[in-house]
């Protein structure tokens, strides 16, 4: 499953460096599926979503810190844990109970975003 950050996150800023998908995000910001990617143009994500890779996307929270669950991977194929989490100095990056994924899904997603890794 993806990870979600709560509404306990203090706008650190700790996590967002640490992904290795970009799917971190500071709140409000406008965010792409390219960013940190290879995705270019128009995709068709694991999921069966279409989307335009290079168009920005409306922020999932304006308040605070936020994951794109499409583009979470919980780090899988890149670390042994959501690096996110293992930074958090509050434990508010936390599994997502409405994204479940199984850790093979999460690996092709993880080689679709990056097929050359």
């Amino acid at each position: 499953m993806a990870i979600i950050i709560t509404d306990e996150c203090i706008n650190c800023g700790a996590c967002e460096p640490e992904c290795p998908n970009t799917a971190i995000y500071e709140g409000a910001e406008d965010w792409r599926y390219q960013d940190g990617t290879s995705l270019r143009g128009s995709v068709v994500l694991p999921s069966g979503k279409a989307v335009d890779a290079d168009a920005f996307q409306v922020p999932v929270s304006d308040e605070y810190y936020f994951i794109v669950p499409d583009k979470c991977t919980e780090c899988k194929g890149f670390h042994d844990e959501p690096q996110c989490a293992a930074v958090c100095p509050v434990d508010c990056c936390v599994p997502d109970e409405n994204h479940k994924e199984s850790e093979e899904a999460l690996l092709g997603k993880q080689r679709f975003m990056h097929p050359e890794d």
